[in-house]
């Protein structure tokens, strides 16, 4: 029996057709799941649609369009969706996520698997929420000045501008607020501090006088943006410890009716809003939490943005007996505009059971249309279109 000897030379490399380099995937077959931040122009679409096709499990990058926003930041045609803004969405309905996105606004991070690991991570029945990272999105935080000030110090560098870290006093104004101990500002009351000597901060800090707002983040959090060449911004923002938040009203029409009146007014960011008054005691709105004041942003999971007062009164009638709403107080309110972003963007979605979704952008029409489209090869294909700035939903049955 004859050995042949094979030696490497490296300054030649290898030389030798039997021998393969792959790279590793986990020996299964699995890549790594990718993660893109996608910022438009309001005039803009993302430059992609999301399906459900027939045969194929999950959400679908399809269609992307040339030179647009998905194709210059690198998504591909067949990608599945598996993220968006650090929630998982693999498991949930498909409206309910082509809403999550159009919810975003003019920014949105994805995070998406190539078609080949997807499909061979779920023939082996992989958790495919086990492949992202736990917590990835950076903190807003509100914090109210007491005796001993807002209860954290920042340190930065000798000569340096934007990197500023800090210190958190225990029990204090940042601690209560949710602020992690050694974490990263960002922003200060909407501002981006990344051209921020320490002495402009400070100023910046006094002038704020006994509220300050800071998007902060941890260690492990920035080290995931800066190694990908992502921003970090408010939109991408755990706001679960903020006090402001948007409610969910569902209401149930009694024989006096519901038990409120609606008006439209000036908003304090500019434009016109529709507003509740003239709350009934002892009446439906009441019951369900309705205060006077408050502004209506969402009717029965659409948003009213562009809305006039009789386009918004036809939206609560549109059924018979009930109607849910999404609204918010003056002082949340004003809140969300002095940062710059729109309230519905971190309204926490319920339960799919409880018939409750993440509330979407209206259409020209006002309303969802769907459209019959030819017979093809493979059967019978209905498209619901969103009618968004951002995407459109295929679904074939």
């Amino acid at each position: 029996m004859s050995i042949i000897k094979f030696e490497f030379d490296p300054k030649v490399g290898i030389d030798n057709p039997a021998l393969t380099l792959t790279e590793d995937t986990d020996g299964e077959g699995v890549g790594e799941p990718r993660f893109y931040l996608l910022t438009k122009e309001s005039t803009e679409t993302f430059g992609f649609c999301l399906h459900e096709e027939l045969g194929c499990q999950g959400h679908i990058i399809r269609q992307i369009e040339l030179g647009g926003v998905a194709q210059r930041r690198g998504l591909q045609d067949g990608d599945r969706l598996l993220q968006v803004n650090g929630h998982f969405v693999d498991h949930m309905d498909h409206l309910r996520v082509v809403q999550k996105i159009k919810a975003s606004g003019n920014q949105v991070l994805l995070a998406v698997l190539d078609g080949d690991s997807y499909e061979a991570a779920k023939s082996l029945g992989r958790d495919l929420s086990q492949l992202l990272p736990d917590d990835i999105r950076p903190r807003l935080c509100h914090i109210m000045r007491d005796k001993s000030g807002f209860g954290f110090t920042v340190s930065c560098p000798e000569g340096t501008k934007g990197t500023f870290q800090l210190s958190v006093l225990q029990d204090g104004p940042a601690d209560r607020a949710g602020v992690p101990p050694g974490s990263w500002l960002l922003e200060l009351n909407g501002d981006s501090v990344k051209s921020y000597s320490h002495t402009q901060l400070t100023k910046k800090l006094k002038q704020s006088g006994n509220k300050v707002t800071l998007l902060v983040a941890s260690s492990a959090v920035e080290e995931f943006y800066r190694l990908r060449g992502l921003r970090v911004t408010a939109a991408l923002a755990d706001t679960s410890r903020l006090p402001f938040k948007v409610r969910e009203l569902h209401l149930v029409k009694g024989p006096a009716g519901y038990g409120f009146l609606l008006k439209e007014d000036d908003c304090s960011s500019g434009g016109v809003g529709q507003f509740l008054w003239e709350v009934d005691a002892g009446l439906p709105a009441e019951r369900a939490g309705m205060k006077e004041g408050d502004r209506v942003l969402a009717v029965n999971g659409e948003s009213i943005e562009g809305l006039d007062h009789e386009q918004t009164v036809h939206r609560i009638r549109a059924r018979e007996d009930e109607v849910t709403l999404l609204v918010i107080d003056p002082a949340s309110d004003e809140f969300y505009h002095s940062i710059g972003l729109s309230p519905l963007q971190f309204f926490k979605d319920s339960d799919p059971t409880s018939g409750s979704c993440t509330p979407s952008l209206p259409s020209c029409s006002g309303s969802p249309v769907l459209y019959d489209v030819e017979v093809g090869p493979k059967g019978p294909v209905s498209w619901l279109m969103a009618a968004a700035n951002s995407i459109e939903i295929i679904q074939i049955p």
